[in-house]
Formats: structure tokens, sequence, C-alpha cells
């Protein structure tokens, strides 16, 4: 019903920058909040960082002033935009979508198939 496809991921040295892209196309009606989780090898998948339809945000404590999230609700798609990265940042992203795919249908949650952000020091 909903696809979502991520991109922007790959290996950048601490301090640097990378920029994650999430699409979602197929039968959308509304999308209500955007976000993007993260998952480090041996923990729990948690959240980064949100955005509602309403304009509001939300960040993990540990990225903000480092990470921005941003959304096009024309083109029904979410980005993250990570500065000043750390080694600690490293983890699979996840873009969630909370999306109604017909008016008659309730909302749903939605995951991408995951990006691989890496961080040297």
């Amino acid at each position: 019903q909903v696809q979502l496809v991520e991109s922007g991921g790959g290996l950048v040295q601490a301090g640097g920058s990378l920029r994650l892209s999430c699409a979602a196309s197929g039968r959308i009606f509304s999308i209500n909040t955007m976000g993007w989780y993260r998952q480090a090898p041996g923990k729990q998948r948690e959240l980064v960082a949100s955005s509602t339809s309403g304009g509001n945000t939300e960040y993990a404590d540990s990225v903000k002033g480092r990470f921005t999230i941003s959304r096009d609700n024309v083109k029904n798609t979410v980005y993250l935009q990570m500065n000043s990265l750390k080694p600690e940042d490293t983890a699979v992203y996840y873009c969630n979508v909370n999306a109604r795919p017909a008016v008659n249908i309730r909302s749903f949650d939605y995951w991408g198939q995951g990006t691989q952000v890496t961080v040297s020091s």
C-alpha cells in the first residue's frame, strides 16, 4: 500500500555530515507523523527525530543541535540532516511514516528498509 524508499546513508568521518531522505509512495490519503529511528548492534531501536503534520518536531537528546528533520509534504518526503556526526551515531537508520491509505481506512505505521550510517573516529 505505502512504500518507503530511503537513501543517503554511508561512511563518514567523525565531524562530518550526511543527509538521509525517505520518499513515500503508493496508496496515500494523508500522512501524519514522519520520522527517523536508528538501531545500533546489540541495542534497541530508538527514536532519532520526528515531525508531525502540524509542524511539531521532536529529537532525541543525543542528537539535539546536530540533527535537523524536515519534510516536503508535496513530495511526501522526509529528510534528516546530520551534522557533527560522532562514532556513537553509527547505526542502521529507519524511516517511519504514519499514514492513512484511504479516507475510510485508519492510519498505519510504515517502515523503510533501513540505511547504514557508519561514522569512523
